[in-house]
């Protein structure tokens, strides 16, 4: 029934249009006056073939999508008189009919895949239209989906996975953080040497205000909150003239990363923006072109600070080298470019001309000549000429850095006795140190040492006051926790910038900074309690740790939301437990009937060969383990005590020293390689002293050093000792004596000879035959080197020449053969 009234509709229309021109119309009357002129622009436009715009490329169908534009052809257009078209409609009635649903099965690996994960977009270079050929048939051709790429794309990702560092791996990069600790320590130093710069100083004095200058020195007259306003107001105000002035153009320092590989680095190049080395007179320039890196402006600013009569410190975050397997890598070299990009390829188009031409000299189309007025063409353009402008200076290019700074200041509020950061340059802030720490997802800032210079050059390590889990997060990347004495070096590393002796800032500072390592809250995921200072759980135990036994929880923490809950106890209830024979050799021993804490599992034995079956022969009671015990449970160890000058002695015949305190009662130690010598020699009773063992491999070898004796006889074996060196000094002197005389005897020896040879010749004969000497000698020495000069060119032309051979001369004469005298 549509398909019939759809039929009755077109041929109803085909009549209409058909005696449509028979009758006069409104349309027909308009087109009656339109001018000749517009009749022949639009027939030529029609017969122009039209230029589309390239279609936009279609995107890769989604699963169950049909493409049914490329099946699709349109219908050709039909001309329909708006009156009888108002007639039709009115007339035709049309049934909504289904269209055949169209069913497509696809198939995936997995259930929990998106179905936009899989669509991928293709770069299209939109500079040149698309080839035209094909389009067509590739939109008839069936849909092929191969989703097996995915899960070869992350197998990929899973075995390459980077190898966890040796551990002479991770000595070498210990040392090398320590060394590129103290050249950053160095480097910062000397800026802020250069911040005390007069020149400098009075470069930038200029750009300040007699206001600027007040508020930052504030009256002693005014409140503690008011010269805190002045400080803030006086800061706000610089501030913001320091950053319209100052004009950031170049990179300033990152976080140092490590290779993956040492090829990588044979081809590394600097970045083309990175900040170039300068000196003292180069910093001064820049202080008085205000252009350069935001490290330089943050350092500059301090100087600026200073010269206004404020206290300023130049605060730096250290970027050094991590010791830590973990972290971003430095990655590989980039390659050359194959494939422009799109923005590449935009910006190689010749730009359109925008200058005016005159129009005899332009070829202008008939239908463009013909619009508008007739005359139109006959109007003659003025030509502008374009200015040049001197001020065209280039764009600088924009300095992509980390959103959070490397240097910094920080201002004394006096009114508080506080230190407080500035930074106007990258964050903008003030009073806010918590919005200085980049977080752990920064490839180019890493916040692990924060050191300040004040204006003497004194250094102080303000890294709690800037980080949020110092305990948790940062400590574990300093040294501190590489190393047992990295404490202590780190210390000591920054002794050498104290000032001698402590102020009552310091003092106050100090007092800060550790309260706010001890606010410091407790951590909320698993992992940040491993080697936490204050907190520790019974996971991250060591195998010679234990807690004690009263050990009371602090709290509990979940692995995750569906994890079970665990203990948190306190880093103090942690001890240190050791087997019997670890705490004899520090000198102390275990309580008898003491309950071990714990055991350690025994280690596998490896074969000695691979005929070696016998594991079922180790002693029984190891079978549970190696018992350990805590230093609660020891007391130190005692010798017997020395008892009529009687040594008490191992089955060995020697006497276990390890530490000082296992010296006997009544004994006493004498470390010397001659102490043995003596005791013998003065024929009283003792035992050598073992010290320690001598490891190569699994086999040690006892050290003996020194013996113990009685301590009556202590002094009398000293003096026979020093008498030993007295002897043996004596005999090196004698030893000396008999090589000097020796030497002396040979040399007047030698002038007996010569005196005799010359003495029945004159002095004069005796200088001429000197010279003559003199000469024969350099003659032959001269002569020896040209002969073996002669010789060697002799070797060397001997390869290609035919007439030599054997070693002998062929001469052509035939009187001789081979070389001989017949």
């Amino acid at each position: 029934m549509a398909g019939k009234k759809r039929a009755a509709s077109r041929s109803h229309a085909t009549n209409a249009t058909a005696s449509g021109p028979s009758r006069p119309t409104r349309a027909s009357a308009r087109r009656a006056n339109v001018p000749d002129i517009y009749q022949e622009m639009l027939s030529e436009a029609i017969t122009q073939p039209s230029t589309e715009l390239p279609e936009r490329p279609l995107k890769r169908r989604r699963p169950g999508q049909r493409n049914e534009q490329a099946a699709k052809k349109p219908d050709p257009p039909v001309a329909i008189s708006k009156e009888e078209d108002v007639e039709d409609e009115d007339d035709v009635e049309f049934e909504d009919v289904p269209p055949p649903a169209a069913i497509e099965t696809v198939y995936r690996d997995s259930d929990e895949e998106d179905d936009d994960e899989g669509i991928q977009f293709e770069d299209v270079d939109f500079s040149f239209p698309p080839a035209a050929s094909g389009s067509a048939e590739d939109g008839n051709k069936d849909l092929e989906l191969d989703l097996s790429t995915r899960t070869a794309a992350n197998s990929r990702k899973t075995v390459d996975r980077r190898k966890p560092i040796t551990k002479a791996e991770k000595g070498r990069r210990i040392e090398i953080h320590k060394t590129h600790l103290l050249c950053l320590l160095a480097y910062v130093a000397r800026r802020n040497r250069w911040c005390n710069d007069a020149a400098v100083q009075d470069t930038l004095r200029s750009h300040l205000t007699n206001k600027m200058i007040k508020y930052l020195n504030p009256g002693s007259h005014l409140t503690q909150f008011g010269q805190a306003q002045s400080l803030k107001d006086g800061l706000q105000q610089v501030a913001t003239m320091y950053k319209t002035k100052f004009q950031i153009t170049e990179r300033g320092i990152r976080r140092a990363l490590w290779a993956d590989n040492e090829e990588y680095l044979q081809n590394y190049q600097l970045p083309d923006d990175v900040e170039s080395p300068m000196e003292r007179s180069d910093f001064r320039e820049v202080a008085k072109s205000l252009r350069g890196s935001r490290d330089v402006g943050a350092q500059l600013y301090c100087a600026l600070l200073r010269s206004a009569g404020a206290e300023a410190r130049l605060v730096c975050s250290l970027q050094p080298l991590t010791f830590a397997s973990g972290g971003p890598s430095l990655g590989k070299p980039p390659k050359p470019k194959g494939k422009l990009s799109i923005e590449e390829q935009y910006a190689r188009i010749p730009k359109y001309d925008k200058t005016f031409e005159s129009p005899a000299g332009s070829t202008v189309s008939p239908i463009r000549r013909r619009l508008g007025h007739p005359n139109a063409t006959a109007f003659h353009v003025p030509t502008i000429p374009q200015a040049s402008s001197s001020r065209d200076t280039p764009v600088p290019k924009k300095v992509r850095e980390s959103p959070y700074p490397v240097y910094w200041v920080e201002v004394l509020d006096e009114g508080h006795q506080k230190w407080q950061p500035a930074d106007p340059l990258v964050t903008d802030s003030f009073w806010k140190p918590q919005k200085l720490e980049p977080p752990a997802s920064d490839r180019e800032n890493c916040m692990t040492y924060v050191v300040a210079f004040e204006a003497d050059g004194t250094v102080k390590d303000v890294t709690c006051r800037y980080t949020k889990a110092y305990n948790a997060k940062t400590r574990k990347m300093r040294i501190e926790s590489a190393e047992t004495t990295g404490e202590r070096w780190w210390q000591k590393a920054l002794r050498t910038f104290s000032r001698g002796y402590v102020t009552d800032l310091d003092q106050i500072e100090d007092n800060e900074l550790s309260a706010l390592q001890i606010r410091e809250p407790m951590p909320r995921n698993v992992a940040d309690f491993k080697d936490h200072p204050i907190y520790a759980l019974e996971r991250h135990l060591r195998r010679n740790e234990v807690l004690v036994p009263d050990a009371s929880a602090s709290g509990t923490v979940g692995a995750g939301s569906n994890g079970p809950l665990e203990k948190i106890y306190r880093r103090k209830d942690v001890r240190i437990a050791r087997s019997r024979e670890k705490w004899y050799r520090m000198g102390r021993e275990v309580l008898p009937n003491e309950i071990p804490a714990k055991f350690l599992p025994k280690r596998a034995k490896q074969k000695s060969s691979l005929f070696d079956d016998d594991v079922g022969d180790d002693d029984p009671e190891e079978t549970v383990g190696t018992p350990i015990y805590t230093m609660d449970q020891t007391v130190e160890f005692k010798h017997p005590p020395v008892v009529n000058g009687l040594v008490p002695k191992n089955r060995f015949g020697n006497l276990d020293l390890y530490v000082p305190s296992m010296v006997p009662e009544g004994g006493a130690y004498v470390a010397n390689e001659l102490a043995a010598r003596a005791a013998f020699v003065l024929g009283i009773d003792y035992a050598p002293a073992l010290t320690g063992f001598q490891f190569k491999g699994k086999q040690g070898t006892a050290v003996l050093y020194g013996v113990v004796v009685a301590a009556e006889h202590e002094e009398a074996v000293r003096a026979v000792i020093g008498g030993f060196h007295d002897q043996a000094a004596a005999l090196e002197e004698e030893r000396r004596t008999r090589e000097v005389l020796k030497a002396w005897r040979l040399f007047l020896m030698s002038l007996r000879v010569r005196q005799r040879i010359w003495a029945d010749v004159d002095s004069e004969e005796e200088a001429d035959n000197q010279e003559a000497m003199e000469l024969d000698t350099t003659g032959e020495a001269a002569g020896a080197d040209k002969q073996d000069s002669e010789d060697a060119a002799q070797q060397g032309d001997g390869e290609d020449d035919s007439d030599e051979a054997g070693g002998f001369v062929i001469d052509d004469d035939d009187d001789y053969g081979g070389g001989f005298l017949v």
